[in-house]
């Protein structure tokens, strides 16, 4: 694959405070564990044929092991070939896959599996760590590498193999979640060790996704309906999911019924279905898959910033699983 750098600069002219109203989704819940560990499982990403990528195994006691699933129960094995970890966090309409992997030296390698065919994708001249998050239709991934420092950079990059870094202004130690066919962008910025902002970027345009109230929010995933998932954390430090609609600029709350004080949400199909985790009264990682039911127009409130931004040009960084592996 030859690569190719490029950078993609967002400069915030504006910040404007929005108000939005909220039709809450009723949602029915699948328990997820797989037999490889029944104790950690994690759903990561799903497509419209609900085949669903993830891993089990928390890393120390049981090694990632990375997976496809297809409900109810039938998992497919996929680990990078030689590593010792692996996490599939990706899957397009087509079955291809994204993650990343460790090698037997210890470093966390992106990885592309196309048909079963494996390949490693990390920026060029990084050396500590690349993941690859999310794909779309078009097998353009997103995702991001670290620095020596722990810094995180966000970047694309397209299946031929050119990356396009994503730069903007207040931009601390970022990652790039997820991508949809429309080229839309989620992801995160780590502003400090306790606080984090979500984004959405569409074009030349920047949405600040922070949900009303917290002072930490991950966007992690999204469709082609624009709808967005991620999660939030509350004055009490506890971890909710959550669903975000740009067509009304509106969050919802969603966390598994099972979760006594931690639900992530991690992916999100065009049909509305919704992939995750939670921890459960046992302490076991559960992954979990949530189907819409119905909707109601009951209205509740929420804001959100808008970031207007300027396309700055062309010129010649993510955390572990979407924020899910900890």
């Amino acid at each position: 694959m030859k690569l190719f750098a490029s950078s993609l600069g967002l400069a915030i002219l504006a910040l404007t405070p929005l108000t939005a109203l909220a039709g809450p989704t009723t949602y029915t819940f699948q328990t997820v564990q797989s037999p490889g560990d029944p104790a950690f499982t994690q759903l990561l990403g799903i497509n419209n044929s609900s085949t669903i990528a993830g891993y089990f195994g928390d890393g120390s006691l049981v090694p990632n092991n990375g997976f496809t699933l297809t409900l109810p129960n039938n998992f497919t094995p996929e680990n990078f070939p030689g590593s010792i970890q692996t996490q599939v966090i990706g899957i397009d309409n087509g079955g291809e896959t994204v993650g990343f992997y460790v090698d037997a030296t210890g470093v966390t390698h992106g990885f592309k599996n196309i048909g079963g065919t494996f390949s490693t994708v990390d920026f060029p001249g990084s050396t500590a760590v690349n993941q690859l998050l999310g794909v779309n239709d078009n097998g353009v991934a997103a995702g991001f590498y670290g620095d020596g420092a722990g810094v995180f950079y966000p970047y694309t990059v397209t299946g031929g193999g050119t990356f396009t870094t994503i730069n903007f202004l207040g931009e601390v130690s970022a990652q790039a979640t997820d991508i949809n066919n429309a080229g839309l962008i989620t992801g995160f910025n780590m502003t400090s060790p306790t606080t984090s902002d979500g984004f959405l970027i569409n074009g030349s345009l920047i949405t600040k996704l922070d949900f009303p109230g917290s002072v930490f929010t991950e966007a992690l995933g999204l469709n082609n309906s624009g709808q967005v998932v991620g999660f939030y954390m509350d004055a009490f430090g506890n971890t909710h999911g959550f669903v975000y609609n740009t067509s009304t600029q509106s969050f919802q709350t969603v966390d598994d019924p099972n979760d006594p004080h931690l639900t992530v949400i991690n992916g999100i199909n065009d049909q509305g279905q919704i992939v995750g985790f939670y921890l459960d009264a046992n302490g076991n990682t559960d992954g979990f898959v949530g189907t819409p039911v119905t909707s109601t127009p009951t209205p509740e409130p929420a804001s959100v910033f808008l970031l207007g931004t300027g396309l700055a040009g062309l010129a010649l960084r993510r955390r572990s699983s979407k924020s899910a592996a900890r």
